[in-house]
């Protein structure tokens, strides 16, 4: 990094902070100034005592990032090659892991592995904090960039290495990449009077994937049902409206509050309540996130259901993604969630009303003899 491109990189980031808020500078002009008269002093020092010689590009885009995630752990700064990469399609040519994953301190945390995916089958769990991708070291990267590291070739094989609550040492992962194929829904009878619905994802068609399970025991005299988002990352709102609304005949499920006028929003449940008032169990976990913590969050507020479990992820936030000149994009909250109740979700949660914490340690199986959150439910609804 040369001296005119120092000066260069300086008036620039000068540039960015005045254009910021002209209002806000104005106020506080003292105060910005000396920032900027520090973060130039810090360049210099890079330039003339660091041990390597830096990228330009590199810092400058390091800058960008760390004003995005000192906002929150969802925002984040996406390169114009991993913001072409995240649009491409799962087409065979890439494949995952199957986690769904935040950035906490600096470090990647898991919020779920989805059923039936290679995270899942290997022994990652809500809660991992992912330390290493294929021995180097996650700390100081930004959650795309980790994100981007995971990804890869279809059968090719990534080692995973993750920090446990509980377990004094690290655990070493190998997983091998899969095209990750979420089929939202699983349903089971259980003891023939129980109605099992699993909801892994909140994705396009999950309603209409749900509803065709329900249908499938309305004939049964079922006693209830029990809806299982254990390990649920989320996804669509509007799938946690009309999921919401299945269970729901009137009354409000979520609303969405922001700096901008249109995004804040609220939504109600319509007429009709797909499971005829029948009672309902919902199952959450510390892995049930976002769209996930809305529905459950909205049937326990309206006091339709019972949730039973442990208290969920805490996402309680909406993520726009806004492109940017240089074919680049920014991840940025633009509004938070909203229970009817008032409360937000952003980094609370919802609690069980009966608190059960999971003991079966093995990957997920719909049995009541290995699942005691389970269990519990089914004796619940059978009185």
């Amino acid at each position: 990094m040369n001296k005119l491109n120092s000066i260069k990189l300086i008036l620039t980031i000068a540039i960015i902070f005045l254009n910021i808020s002209h209002k806000a500078f104005s106020q506080n002009s003292d105060e910005l100034y000396e920032k900027i008269d520090i973060f130039s002093e810090v360049l210099e020092k890079i330039e003339t005592e660091y041990v390597d010689e830096v990228n330009q590009s590199d810092v400058m885009d390091s800058a960008i990032n760390g004003v995005l995630q000192s906002l929150d752990p969802y925002s984040a700064y996406m390169s114009p090659e991993i913001f072409k990469e995240s649009q491409v399609e799962t087409s065979g040519e890439f494949g995952g892991l199957g986690i769904e994953v935040s950035m906490e301190a600096g470090v990647v945390k898991v919020i779920a592995p989805i059923d039936d995916t290679p995270a899942a089958k290997a022994g990652i769990k809500a809660g991992d904090y992912i330390v290493q991708i294929n021995g180097e070291q996650v700390q100081g990267k930004s959650l795309m960039e980790a994100v981007n590291l995971m990804r890869g070739p279809v059968g090719s094989d990534i080692e995973i290495t993750v920090r446990r609550k509980g377990l004094k040492r690290a655990k070493i992962f190998k997983i091998t990449r899969e095209i990750i194929e979420i089929k939202s829904v699983v349903s089971k009878l259980i003891d023939g009077k129980v109605g099992y619905l699993r909801l892994r994802a909140f994705n396009q068609n999950s309603d209409e994937q749900l509803k065709k399970e329900i249908y499938k025991y309305k004939k049964n005299n079922l006693k209830g049902y029990i809806l299982d988002l254990r390990n649920n990352p989320g996804g669509l709102l509007t799938q946690a409206v009309k999921i919401s609304d299945f269970f729901l005949d009137d009354g409000e499920i979520v609303s969405t509050k922001g700096r901008k006028q249109r995004e804040n929003r609220k939504f109600f449940a319509k007429k009709g309540d797909q499971i005829s008032g029948k009672p309902l169990v919902v199952l959450i976990n510390n892995g049930s996130a976002s769209a996930a913590e809305i529905v459950a969050g909205a049937l326990q507020d309206q006091k339709r259901a019972v949730l039973l479990g442990e208290t969920t992820y805490g996402k309680g936030s909406v993520q726009s993604i806004i492109p940017l000149k240089n074919r680049g994009a920014i991840r940025l909250t633009i509004s938070k969630y909203y229970l009817p109740s008032g409360k937000s979700i952003s980094n609370v949660g919802v609690t069980p009303d009966i608190k059960i914490e999971e003991e079966n340690n093995e990957e997920f199986s719909i049995n009541t003899e290995t699942d005691n959150q389970l269990n519990y439910a089914v004796k619940l609804l059978n009185g």
